[in-house]
């Protein structure tokens, strides 16, 4: 995708860029998901991540989540914890939805493939 920009009389394509910046790597860790914000007893839900990045991972959970909100995510199995934010959430199924998170901070574990 590109953007036409005007400046002192004269004309700029740029590029806008667009997805994620890495690439994932389709991994199954075992993680948690804790809401940060007003979290309720046993609102943790224990799931798997479909596909990570070091910044990044999709998870596949039982209840819908809201995007735009922060959580907590911990893996189970690398020692990771990391804040991130929901960026989507979509419904797979009755009960199933897969949510692409934004990890606020770098997680080079992930950057390796298996």
């Amino acid at each position: 995708m590109w953007v036409l920009i005007a400046h002192d009389n004269s004309r700029y394509l740029m590029p806008v860029p667009t997805g994620r910046s890495e690439r994932r790597t389709a991994r199954t860790i075992s993680v948690e998901l804790s809401r940060l914000s007003e979290p309720l007893p046993h609102d943790n839900e224990r799931t798997v991540t479909e596909n990570v990045s070091p910044r990044g991972a999709r998870v596949v959970t039982e209840r819908e989540w809201q995007p735009g909100a922060r959580l907590l995510l911990i893996s189970l199995q690398d020692d990771v914890r990391s804040e991130a934010q929901i960026v989507y959430c979509e419904r797979l199924a009755k009960y199933r939805f897969a949510v692409g998170l934004e990890l606020s901070a770098r997680v080079e574990q992930w950057a390796k493939p298996r």
